[in-house]
């Protein structure tokens, strides 16, 4: 089951629209300013959760009033984020595949904390991806794993670890190849690679990988 999660971040409304389309999501939950865009384009999503600090209470209300959507409020004060219990209902319902629409944007924070929570989906064996037009953030869970040039999201595809080090990567089909390289956190070496041939591939031997895949 592919679950949608529109959160409170910066929603660029042709491309969200377009990812929906393309994925055809069979869940959708609708998290706090999120429920703005869904609001706008007529959206009903399967679950509403937050606490709806940044939502007008107008638009809450019309979902609270005309549909039968089961709505989960938090205290404003709780220690976790919005989306980090979206990405916990999703992975509870069982969800093969999320994808996070409005996880990044200018609050810097939030996008570190979007990537980091990742690892509650990658730790569960489902595959998770923040998107944006510009950008595809993953931690990959299968490895190795492939990469079609034709199907791939942008020019480049950037590489880090999730904590310390990822050990033993491997890069085949890279215009910049590695042969079990150990990346640390503190260099900047597996930024802005691109694929060199019509399939690359990915392996590393330990560690949690950070996949960007980004265009201009």
């Amino acid at each position: 089951m592919k679950t949608l999660i529109v959160t409170g971040g910066n929603i660029e409304e042709d491309f969200a629209l377009s990812l929906m389309k393309k994925i055809s999501p069979d869940y959708l939950i609708g998290v706090d300013r999120g429920m703005e865009f869904c609001y706008k384009y007529g959206i009903c999503p399967d679950y509403i959760v937050g606490d709806f600090d940044s939502l007008t209470e107008n638009i809450l209300n019309w979902y609270r009033e005309n549909s039968q959507v089961p709505i989960r409020e938090y205290n404003p004060v709780k220690d976790a984020t919005d989306t980090c219990i979206a990405l916990e209902k999703a992975l509870e319902i069982k969800s093969s595949e999320i994808w996070i629409l409005g996880a990044t944007g200018s609050r810097i924070d939030h996008v570190l904390c979007n990537i980091h929570i990742l690892k509650r989906s990658w730790l569960a064996g489902v595959p998770a991806y923040l998107a944006d037009s510009h950008n595809q953030i993953s931690l990959p869970v299968d490895n190795p794993f492939t990469i079609k040039r034709e199907e791939q999201f942008g020019t480049y595809v950037s590489f880090f670890p999730l904590g310390e080090e990822v050990e033993g990567l491997t890069l085949t089909g890279f215009k910049y190849p590695l042969d079990r390289y150990h990346l640390r956190n503190l260099e900047g070496l597996g930024v802005s690679n691109e694929i060199a041939d019509e399939t690359a591939e990915v392996s590393w031997e330990q560690g949690i990988l950070v996949m960007i895949q980004s265009r201009d």
